[in-house]
C-alpha cells in the first residue's frame, strides 16, 4: 500500500490513480506489489481535501459512487477503490457478486455477514478456515472504514498503512502460536511499494 501512499503523499503535486483494482496491482518476482496503468491518474494542485470537477472514470464496482455520481474527485476516491481491492482479496469473490441471476456489488453481499459476526463466511473459502480471526476482522475493519459512504471519514493513506501492518502482526503473533498460517494476499497488499522502485 505504501505505492499508493507514495502517490498521494510523496508526489508533488499529488497523483490520484482513478482505476485501482487486483489487475492494475501487479507483483514482482519476490512478491512484493506494484501499482500500474496510469491513463485515468490525474495531480492535483496541492493539498489532499482539494476538489476537482472532472468526467467520472475508472472501473465499475472498484469506483467510488459519490465520484461517480458527482464527477467531483479527491485521493479518498482511490481510498475507496483500495477498500474494495481489500474486500476482493479477503472474500475471494469479484467485485460485482452473482448472486442467481441478479449481480449485486460486493459491498451489498458482504455488509449483512459482517454485521452477523460470521467471518467464516466472508474469508475465501480457500483457506478453508487457516486463517487469524484476529487479522481477518481487523482486515475487514480497515476495508469497511476505506469504503464508508462519507469520503471526509476515510483513513488516509498513512493510516491505512499502519493499520495493515498492524493486521499482518496480528496474523504474525497468531503464526508463531503454530495454528494458522498467513493471509498471502494481505502481506502482499501491506508490502505494496511505488512503481519507480
Amino acid at each position: 500500500f505504501s505505492g499508493l501512499d507514495y502517490l498521494h503523499n510523496g508526489c508533488k503535486p499529488p497523483i490520484m490513480h482513478r482505476d485501482l483494482k487486483p489487475s492494475n496491482i501487479l507483483l514482482d518476482d519476490n512478491m512484493h506489489a506494484k501499482i500500474a496503468d496510469f491513463g485515468l491518474s490525474r495531480t492535483f494542485a496541492n493539498d489532499v481535501d482539494s476538489h476537482i470537477s472532472t468526467r467520472p472514470a475508472g472501473t465499475f464496482g472498484y469506483a467510488d459512487p459519490e465520484f461517480m455520481r458527482t464527477g467531483n474527485t479527491n485521493i479518498k476516491n482511490d481510498v475507496y477503490s483500495f477498500g474494495i481491492v481489500l474486500f476482493v482479496l479477503i472474500t475471494g469473490r469479484q467485485a460485482i457478486v452473482r448472486e442467481g441471476d441478479e449481480s449485486i456489488h460486493i459491498l451489498e453481499w458482504a455488509i449483512p455477514i459482517i454485521e452477523e459476526g460470521d467471518i467464516q463466511n466472508i474469508v475465501d473459502p480457500k483457506l478453508q478456515g487457516e486463517f487469524s480471526i484476529n487479522s481477518a476482522w481487523k482486515a475487514i475493519e480497515i476495508a469497511m472504514s476505506c469504503t464508508s459512504p462519507n469520503a471526509v471519514v476515510r483513513p488516509d493513506a498513512h493510516q491505512i498503512l499502519a493499520e495493515l501492518k498492524e493486521c499482518l502482526s496480528l496474523d504474525m503473533v497468531q503464526r508463531n502460536c503454530g495454528n494458522t498460517r498467513a493471509i498471502d494476499e494481505l502481506v502482499s497488499c501491506a508490502t505494496i511499494s511505488d512503481t519507480t522502485s
